[in-house]
């Protein structure tokens, strides 16, 4: 009988010790070098551990006058940035902003960003409380552009 006890107590720890996450992780944060005046973007992976399904509703900064979520599209041969009013994020999915995808902008930034700074921004989501993030400012010449097509 005290062997099934201690079998089922180290049972018990080791799926406590490998719980699920709950929430909504965001990694990863890193926001390009820009100069005042100019527009900045800022890149990270997001991942939902919920059952339920959510969405990005919005961005906001203080370091921009305005903040938008936006995605790059090719279209007729043509890239362009379209603001997108959210972005789904469905039970346990990853959607990774970057370079040539899904980013938020900041739109006409009131300092300049230089690289080692950090930036703090807040998403804006349509079922969860909102998430504060500090992201990084690398050059832009040092982050890579070949997956942009990606």
């Amino acid at each position: 009988m005290k062997k099934v006890i201690m079998f089922f107590i180290a049972g018990m720890l080791l799926l406590s010790a490998c719980g699920t996450k709950a929430g909504i992780e965001v990694s990863d944060a890193w926001a390009r070098s820009a100069t005042q005046g100019t527009t900045g973007a800022i890149y990270f992976v997001i991942q939902n551990h919920n059952a339920e399904a959510d969405a990005i509703s919005g961005a906001s900064s203080d370091v921009a006058e305005t903040v938008e979520v936006h995605e790059t599209k090719m279209e007729n041969g043509v890239m362009s940035m379209i603001h997108v009013e959210s972005v789904a994020l469905e039970p346990s999915a990853k959607v990774e902003f970057k370079p040539g995808g899904y980013h938020v902008m900041l739109i006409n930034l009131k300092q300049d960003l230089k690289a080692g700074d950090e930036v703090t921004f807040t998403l804006h989501f349509k079922n969860s409380p909102d998430i504060t993030i500090n992201a990084t400012v690398k050059d832009a010449g040092s982050t890579d552009m070949s997956n942009m097509n990606n």
